[in-house]
């Protein structure tokens, strides 16, 4: 009798989608007006526009931002607005918020462009550690999209997963 190993886990149907696979290339900037206000508080309309116009959006060609302001400061919605249309002809992505809010962000687009139809049927394992920032939101997302398709969904790894959904 052979005691040949085998790996179980290699030979199965199981399918590992690591949401990390999908992280996308682009600096992550936190970008907060404060400095861009009178005292740091207080909104200058004329001012404000001012630094606008003066500054080279260019320098955040394929970033993704996140306009904050980390000063108790009332910033009315337009200058978010504003912002935002002289960053979009260079960055991916401007939110307002902070990483966290970009990196769900980021991952709520991709996921909702993210093709599962090769998922259907299948077992599948959403990976769970990962080495790049993916927001916990990104998991139940993915989750989400693929119950309607998935034989069964499991979270964690191969060796080692946690069950979370089995169709019927």
């Amino acid at each position: 009798m052979k005691d040949d190993i085998i790996n179980r886990v290699a030979s199965s149907k199981l399918i590992t989608l690591n949401l990390e696979d999908f992280y996308p290339k682009g600096n992550r900037v936190l970008f907060d007006i404060k400095d861009w206000l009178f005292e740091g508080l207080v909104l200058r309309e004329k001012d404000f526009r001012a630094q606008i116009t003066a500054f080279d959006w260019s320098t955040y060609k394929d970033d993704y931002i996140a306009l904050t302001c980390s000063t108790d400061a009332i910033i009315p919605g337009w200058a978010y607005m504003l912002l935002s249309i002289h960053l979009q002809p260079y960055v991916k992505r401007v939110i307002i918020g902070n990483l966290e809010h970009l990196e769900t962000a980021i991952y709520q687009d991709i996921i909702n462009k993210l093709d599962v139809s090769t998922f259907e049927g299948k077992p599948i394992i959403i990976k769970g550690c990962s080495n790049k920032p993916i927001p916990p939101n990104a998991y139940i997302m993915i989750a989400n999209k693929l119950k309607p398709i998935a034989k069964s969904i499991m979270y964690g790894e191969a060796c080692s997963s946690v069950p979370l959904f089995k169709k019927k």
